[in-house]
């Protein structure tokens, strides 16, 4: 549970007259009338002046007097507080942070290679300064643990199962589970996750170059699947076209003749010679 407050200091410009102001009456009380009384107005002056700072925009400071929590001043200017406040500064802008690429094991074990890109700011002022020991650390090491738990949950890719969720052919869902389960993890630092996505996905490099021939000779085989299939269409097409016109009767062994020889040409990786017949059907 959180428990920032806001604190709303006093203008820094009305205290810093104020600060001149004695600085000014005492040194003069000193030089024209000589009066000890008017060092004191000097000291005062002097005690006040470490009670100034000036925030810039989308920055904080978190005010702490003895251990005692005081509030945030996340408003824009020049101000004034008790000089002896702990002034920790915050900012409030948005970061990135890119992750160094991490060697972890997919669902199915394989060794891949992971990096994960991550836009982020601090919300919550009192969680990112007192629910953990240096937030910024806090955002690196999560990171590094939500990636390695999502490189756990998918596979790389799948040549099986190609309805699956894989890392590589699911970025939505699987960035989407990244940021959710990223905003989990850094929400007790008071951190809000804008946005988390993979950065950089790789098979490990001993792994590498077989994959790489795995998925072309998956390709490969995907490829002769069409080609068969279309050219079974075909054949069977140019045979019901020849039944229907009464072009020509093939029996049995011809039609199985003709299939070959189509078979041949419709699904070789060559281009074809063709060789003209001047006898009979049989030779």
């Amino acid at each position: 549970m959180s428990n920032e407050k806001t604190n709303s200091p006093m203008s820094g410009y009305t205290m810093l007259a104020i600060v001149i102001i004695l600085f000014v009456v005492g040194l003069g009380g000193l030089v024209a009338m000589r009066n000890p009384a008017f060092a004191w107005l000097l000291v005062i002056s002097v005690l006040m002046m470490p009670g100034f700072f000036f925030l810039n925009p989308n920055t904080s400071v978190v005010l702490v007097l003895f251990g005692d929590y005081k509030g945030t001043v996340k408003t824009s200017g020049f101000f004034w507080v008790n000089p002896l406040y702990i002034k920790k500064r915050i900012s409030l802008r948005a970061r990135n942070f890119d992750s160094e690429k991490i060697k972890v094991n997919d669902k199915v074990g394989n060794p891949i290679q992971i990096g994960v890109i991550l836009v982020w700011q601090v919300k919550d002022t009192f969680k990112a300064a007192f629910e953990v020991d240096n937030y910024e650390n806090f955002v690196r090491i999560q990171s590094d643990s939500a990636v390695r738990a999502l490189a756990g949950m998918y596979p790389y890719d799948n040549f099986e199962n190609e309805a699956e969720m894989t890392l590589r052919s699911g970025h939505a869902e699987v960035n989407a589970a990244l940021e959710e389960r990223l905003r989990n993890r850094l929400d007790i630092a008071g951190i809000y996750v804008i946005e988390a996505r993979i950065g950089y996905l790789a098979y490990a490099p001993e792994i590498a170059g077989a994959m790489l021939r795995r998925q072309q000779a998956t390709a490969v085989v995907a490829a002769r699947f069409k080609i068969v299939e279309g050219a079974v269409s075909m054949v069977q097409m140019a045979l019901d076209h020849l039944a229907k016109q009464n072009i020509i009767e093939l029996d049995e062994e011809r039609k199985a003749a003709m299939v070959s020889n189509l078979m041949v040409v419709l699904c070789g990786d060559k281009d074809v010679n063709p060789v003209v017949n001047t006898g009979t059907l049989n030779q």
